[in-house]
């Protein structure tokens, strides 16, 4: 169960049970679009494809060099791949699972 930092945030945890009651990607399409800006999701997306490439054991330059990302991004995702609460790897993992 996860008892980090992000508990104390109000109402998150109202969204986060939102998100998980969307049944699929366009209806997840509809509440990004609506509740995010496109700078914020070209973020978070961007985060995402390089803790994706990161796992794939890919190098800095390479990663720069697909996502645009910058070196800072890279290292900062990369420490939380590494010693974060471990959502990216579960995500990753189970991201690649059959359905």
């Amino acid at each position: 169960m996860y008892s980090g930092r992000l508990r104390d945030i109000a109402g998150l945890d109202e969204l986060f049970q939102a998100i998980l009651s969307l049944k699929d990607t366009d209806e997840c399409f509809m509440l990004f679009d609506d509740l995010c800006t496109v700078g914020e999701l070209k973020a978070l997306s961007q985060r995402f494809q390089v803790a994706s490439l990161l796992a794939q054991g890919a190098r800095y330059e390479d990663i720069e060099k697909r996502t645009g990302a910058s070196s800072a991004t890279i290292s900062r995702v990369k420490r939380f791949v590494d010693y974060g609460a471990g959502g990216y790897k579960l995500a990753l993992e189970r991201r690649n699972q059959p359905e």
